[in-house]
């Protein structure tokens, strides 16, 4: 299947945003919870920061270690968002553009962040 640079792009900026999503987004933590270990420590300041590990075995071990690499669960999530778009694209194409249009809004949110901050 020919895939045009249209194409690309707004499955580059789906896949972007929906990685974000389930590995970093609050929305998700659900999600990531029963497969994660809660740690807490104490910063500098006295005050105390929640950190979330992989639990260490088997298969909710192997879910959390996916759900904690940005670069693994991405992959996990072109390769669904691909097949969905060959096999199923109008159920595919709604997703993507509005995934696409969130990835750009928080690519061009950065920016405008980077530049207010300097």
């Amino acid at each position: 299947m020919d895939i045009s640079w249209m194409e690309l792009g707004l499955l580059s900026l789906a896949i972007f945003r929906l990685t974000r999503l389930f590995v970093y987004d609050e929305i998700m933590e659900w999600l990531r919870k029963p497969f994660m270990k809660e740690y807490e420590e104490e910063n500098e300041a006295g005050e105390k920061e929640v950190y979330y590990m992989p639990i260490e075995r088997g298969f909710r071990g192997w879910v959390g270690s996916l759900l904690s690499c940005y670069w693994c669960t991405g992959v996990w999530i072109a390769a669904g968002l691909y097949v969905c778009y060959v096999s199923a694209p109008i159920i595919a194409e709604p997703i993507i553009v509005i995934f696409s249009l969130a990835g750009l809004a928080a690519l061009i949110e950065t920016i405008v962040q980077a530049i207010i901050s300097d």
